[in-house]
């Protein structure tokens, strides 16, 4: 009789995301997998061959729910001045609404992204390259409506942007403060003004 799932499979992803998410892989056990999900080691590699694959559909989730969802909600703003703002002012609200100081979970990924396999780090490699592509568009966007000036350079400017969005979320894992993470956002919205 072949192997049946009786367990929803989209709702133990959602549950081991958050895992991985707040230990990361390493420090991640099958025993932390299956206490957090409530399903046995069998019907857990039965339903995703263990681990690695069950991390790597955890981080796909989470690039599908958290940054392309993000993006396409500041995209909809049509106004890239106001899109940075707000994205900036929400790093810092979630970095202080986050007790267990999990920060973002990409991020995490790409700070040891040499200890994962080939599936985790184009997601990563994808994701970081998008967010950056997104704040280069977003920029020459503004400079066409005359709302951020020529003189910035799109693209190094981008790349700032985006480090300072990876540093945030780095610093807020830590002991930084909201009056530390606001100099940083405030910093980046120097660079468009």
């Amino acid at each position: 009789m072949p192997w049946e799932k009786s367990f929803d499979e989209a709702e133990v992803l959602d549950k081991a995301m958050h895992v991985f998410w707040e230990k990361g892989y390493a420090s991640t056990s099958i025993t932390d997998l299956t206490t957090a999900t409530g399903i046995q080691r069998g019907s857990l590699y039965n339903a995703f061959s263990g681990k690695q694959e069950l991390f790597v559909r955890s981080l796909l989730k989470y690039d599908t729910e958290q940054r392309r969802t993000l993006i396409q909600k500041l995209e909809r703003m049509d106004e890239p001045v106001k899109a940075f703002a707000f994205l900036f002012d929400a790093i810092v609200q979630q970095s202080l609404d986050d007790p267990k100081k999990k920060g973002c979970f990409l991020i995490n990924t790409s700070l040891t992204l040499g200890d994962h396999d080939a599936a985790a780090q184009k997601i990563v490699g994808t994701s970081l390259r998008e967010f950056t592509e997104f704040f280069e568009q977003q920029i020459k966007l503004g400079q066409q409506r005359k709302q951020i000036p020529k003189s910035v350079d799109p693209e190094p400017t981008a790349r700032t942007l985006f480090a300072l969005l990876v540093g945030m979320r780095v610093m807020a894992r830590g002991s930084f403060d909201k009056p530390a993470l606001q100099q940083v956002a405030d910093q980046a919205m120097r660079l468009v003004a």
